[in-house]
C-alpha cells in the first residue's frame, strides 16, 4: 500500500539536496542539467521506468539539456514520503 500521509514540502526540502518549495502550492522542484539533450533524455528514461514502478509520476519538462521537475501526490493534494523516494532517486541518478 502505498504512503499518501502528507508531510509538506517545507519538510520535504530539509530532507533533500537542492531541491526547493514551490510558491502557492504543496509540492518540490529541481531543475537537472545534462550535458546535452541525450544525457537529459537518459535521465528521463530511467527515471520513467521508476515511476512507472512506483505508480508515481513526476510533472516534468524538457528543454535540450535541462529537466525541470515537480513532484506532489495528486491523491494526496501535496507532498508525501512518495515525492520524497522520486526526489532521492533522481539525485541517485545523476550522482548528486
Amino acid at each position: 500500500m502505498r504512503d499518501l500521509d502528507r508531510i509538506g514540502a517545507d519538510r520535504a526540502v530539509r530532507e533533500l539536496s537542492g531541491w526547493t518549495a514551490v510558491a502557492d502550492r504543496d509540492a518540490i522542484a529541481k531543475t537537472f542539467v545534462f550535458g546535452d539533450f541525450s544525457a537529459a533524455f537518459a535521465f528521463m528514461a530511467r527515471v520513467a521506468l521508476m515511476a512507472e514502478k512506483m505508480d508515481h509520476h513526476p510533472e516534468w519538462s524538457n528543454i535540450y539539456n535541462r529537466v525541470e521537475v515537480t513532484l506532489s501526490t495528486h491523491d494526496a493534494g501535496g507532498v508525501t514520503s512518495l515525492d520524497v523516494q522520486m526526489a532521492r532517486f533522481m539525485d541517485l541518478v545523476v550522482g548528486a
